[in-house]
């Protein structure tokens, strides 16, 4: 097994890296087993937050109000993780959304990680009939798994679950307890024109529509998938 990586965890309002926003990331670092370190943060998706998202997390519009932005902390968080591979559950899926936050906020053209991904592991070694999600896992395990759907807690409960799934099973297949390679492929995404954020604001005055979405924020594809809907709903000036 691997004994030093970063634990990590995030919220988001999405399931879409492309589209969707980080609005929580919670870190731990791992070493020699221990936990050293904790890095936790809120983050402003500068859009309103989807009520499924509201009641699965229990994070709410006014908590997010006076948070950072994604581009004011993701160094921090690049650093953090430094030299480290990340462990999660399905944390391709975190690694999917912390990448294209560095590519296009941390002037790097590429950000390579191994992982561990503890799902893989419970489907591996956990019989058929269980659920795996984290908190069906950790509750087989009779891990104490925290505030669900909080990012440190979470974070916390896949290195618990590693360690134990590692402490049973590691023997059966070594192999499977490793850091491995995660791919994600990003492109940099392009701030929106001024064109395009006086569009959506010449629209948006028009139409009188309340918008919580900060234009100043959007990308190219953003502001062009935002000016369809307007167009799609409430027609042209």
């Amino acid at each position: 097994m691997v004994d030093s990586y970063i634990a990590i965890d995030l919220e988001t309002t999405g399931l879409d890296p492309k589209r969707d926003k980080i609005i929580e990331i919670g870190a731990v670092r791992i070493e020699q087993g221990k936990e050293r370190e904790e890095f936790s943060t809120l983050i402003n998706p500068r859009m309103e937050l989807p009520d499924r998202i509201r009641t699965l997390t229990g994070i709410d519009d006014s908590m997010l109000r006076d948070a950072p932005g994604i581009e004011a902390v993701i160094g921090t968080v690049k650093e953090f993780c430094c030299g480290l591979p990340l462990l999660g559950h399905r944390v391709i899926f975190d690694y999917s959304f912390l990448k294209r936050a560095v590519i296009d906020w941390g002037n790097e053209k590429e950000w390579e990680k191994d992982g561990i991904d503890t799902l893989a592991l419970c489907r591996e070694f956990m019989p058929a009939e269980v659920k795996k999600s984290l908190v069906s896992a950790c509750g087989y395990f009779g891990i104490e798994s925290g505030a669900a759907h909080r990012a440190s807690a979470d974070a916390r409960a896949a290195h618990r679950l590693y360690q134990i799934l590692a402490l049973r099973y590691e023997g059966q297949s070594p192999e499977a307890f490793g850091a491995h390679p995660m791919i994600y492929k990003v492109k940099r995404q392009q701030p929106a024109t001024k064109r395009q954020k006086e569009r959506l604001h010449d629209l948006i005055k028009y139409h009188k529509i309340n918008m919580s979405v900060q234009i100043e924020y959007l990308t190219r594809n953003e502001a062009s998938r935002l000016t369809d809907q307007i167009l799609s709903r409430y027609g042209r000036i």
